[in-house]
């Protein structure tokens, strides 16, 4: 235990933590010249085609410093707001934390959310200045702004190119000399932390842990604390670049076990394991259950998959455990569920793998955040979705849910930026000065008005230098109204929100615009109307592809033309009676984008 070290790399997103990642690998040796990829922890398509880690990883390393071997266990995060789930994990299983700053960029937003967590739970932090390679580095201003936020010493900044391997052998260093070792008795009844884990078809769960007392060793009879399921533990081991098996883990070790389980349900994110003849008396202090902020309903595209869709769901949040769901049928798009995400990038990813991972193919509707209503009874009803709200009459009020929102950017963006809050309902509430031309400003917001284009818009408005972090408030009284679609006069509930009055109008009149460019035209007419309650707020109109009936008279009199048109007249009435209208993915997902 002593020569062991489990620590984490937290920053902001794209300051740099998975090309450090890398150089630590290479320079440790952890991985071969052919296994050297960039991002190599990076294991999905998805993170490197977007340049973004979206899931926490885990690698073992061995060092020889002074003569003495040491085990040192990385796990790195993401870095983005939407994953903020995967950076706590990380850090209930670490004593210590690498803290990278952009050396061109200083710190940021989700640096100081980041840096909270780890304080919170008494890591160690190294701060590291990433990019000094850089022609655009800062180095002595970023170092004040550290030495500000940390009240560390200026020496104790080590100074990084992640890019080049400039200085990433004093980080090794400093590993070893300030982070503490694991604390626990492996002489001790066995308590292991479950912080993540993966399905793999051939073996079924594999659970990632950090064994806080006691020994654990293959064939050993262990049991899962909360759930109270018990196995034997087929295999057990270390994280290499692959899992390499070994007899036993002691006190401190971050490890795997492989016990044959089928069943996702079986395993909890945050459960303790222990053995079943001398188990520990009570389960570790896990960390906090994850809040979704957005939901959305998915729905399979083909109504038999709805069984198929279940199973992938569960063996994702094996790997996601901050994705919810729960069944959920909808008159427009049959049975489904509704799944709970930590923001619009989360829903997106998680489209994105159910479609690559599981071959499904999925309709999202319009991510909406859950309401409490309170009704003329007296009664408080949670609403996630618009179809369960109670009829008008019976509500006495709605509260929604506030945030408060931490934005720095630069100081000649502050204007432009305010105005964005502001129109997004928006009350500043703080603005300091972190250095002559660095902002961080604090907003009150209600959380529906940053899930859709907030983040986008900001980053465009600043070029790209404002940084966004938020955590939840609480709920306030808001005055909302149920917007209904209607396509001919038939509801599409999956197209219906709640929304702000003040918006109300000007949303239905942009939803209907749009999907009168993206509903294909029928034989007939087709009405799209946006309503609150009975009354119609707006309406477009897809006009009927017509076909000229009246090619064949050539001349003679109207009334035969007449005649034929009538008659075309009584067929589309017809038509449009039993007409029924299809409704393209496209126009489900335009209703995000909306400008």
């Amino acid at each position: 235990m002593k020569n062991t070290r489990n620590f984490c790399i937290i920053a902001h997103i794209d300051h740099g933590k998975s090309t450090l990642a890398d150089r630590l690998l290479e320079i440790t040796h952890s991985v071969t010249k052919k296994e050297m990829q960039n991002q190599v922890l990076d294991d999905m398509d998805l993170e490197r085609e977007r340049g973004i880690t979206i899931k926490s990883h885990s690698i073992r390393m061995d060092y020889i410093f002074e003569g003495l071997p040491y085990f040192l266990n990385l796990i790195d995060t993401p870095g983005h707001v939407d994953f903020s789930y995967e950076v706590s994990r990380a850090i209930a299983a670490c004593e210590g934390a690498l803290l990278v700053v952009d050396a061109t960029q200083g710190i940021q937003a989700q640096t100081i959310s980041n840096l909270y967590q780890a304080i919170e739970n008494d890591l160690e932090v190294i701060p590291i200045l990433n990019k000094i390679d850089s022609p655009l580095a800062m180095p002595e201003e970023v170092k004040d702004q550290i030495v500000d936020l940390l009240g560390c010493k200026r020496e104790e900044i080590i100074e990084v190119s992640a890019r080049t391997g400039q200085g990433v052998e004093y980080i090794l260093q400093a590993i070893i000399e300030r982070i503490p070792c694991p604390v626990g008795d492996p002489n001790k009844p066995l308590q292991a932390l479950i912080f993540d884990s993966v399905f793999n078809s051939y073996r079924g769960v594999i659970a990632y842990f950090k064994v806080v007392n006691g020994t654990m060793a293959t064939g050993d009879h262990v049991k899962f604390f909360n759930t109270g399921f018990d196995y034997h533990a087929d295999e057990v081991g270390f994280m290499r670049m692959k899992l390499q098996p070994s007899d036993k883990l002691s006190a401190g070790d971050v490890g795997y076990i492989i016990s044959g389980i089928k069943s996702a349900a079986e395993i909890k994110v945050g459960d303790t394991i222990t053995h079943c003849e001398n188990p520990c008396l009570e389960a570790i202090d896990g960390f906090q259950d994850v809040k979704p902020m957005v939901y959305a309903g998915i729905y399979p595209v083909s109504a038999d998959d709805y069984e198929e869709l279940r199973a992938s769901l569960e063996k994702l949040r094996l790997n996601d455990a901050s994705l919810t769901f729960i069944p959920e049928s909808s008159a427009a798009l049959g049975f489904g569920f509704r799944c709970g995400f930590l923001g619009l990038l989360h829903m997106e990813i998680i489209e994105e793998r159910l479609d690559r991972e599981f071959d499904m193919d999925v309709i999202a509707t319009v991510p909406n955040v859950s309401y409490d209503v309170f009704t003329t009874k007296g009664e408080k009803i949670e609403v996630h979705n618009p179809s369960g709200l109670p009829p008008i009459t019976q509500i006495e009020y709605i509260e929604e849910p506030y945030i408060i929102a931490q934005i720095i950017t630069k100081s000649e963006y502050v204007g432009s930026i305010m105005k964005l809050c502001i129109d997004k309902r928006g009350l500043l509430k703080n603005q300091v000065y972190l250095t002559t031309d660095r902002v961080e400003m604090t907003f009150d917001m209600p959380l529906a008005e940053i899930i859709f284009d907030f983040y986008d818009k900001l980053k465009s408005i600043s070029k790209g230098y404002a940084s966004f972090d938020y955590h939840p408030a609480s709920f306030r009284q808001a005055k909302l109204v149920k917007l209904d679609i209607l396509l001919n006069g038939d509801q599409v509930d999956a197209l219906s929100t709640l929304i702000h009055v003040d918006n109300a109008y000007s949303f239905g009149r942009r939803i209907c615009e749009k999907l009168k460019e993206l509903i294909p035209r029928q034989q007939y007419e087709v009405a799209i109307q946006a309503a609150i309650g009975a009354k119609i707020i707006a309406r477009e109109t897809v006009k009927a592809v017509r076909k000229d009936v009246t090619a064949k008279c050539y001349g003679g009199d109207i009334t035969r033309k007449r005649k034929l048109l009538e008659k075309q007249k009584e067929g589309k009435k017809r038509m449009r009676q039993v007409g029924n209208v299809e409704v393209p993915q496209s126009a489900f997902l335009a209703v995000l984008k909306l400008d």
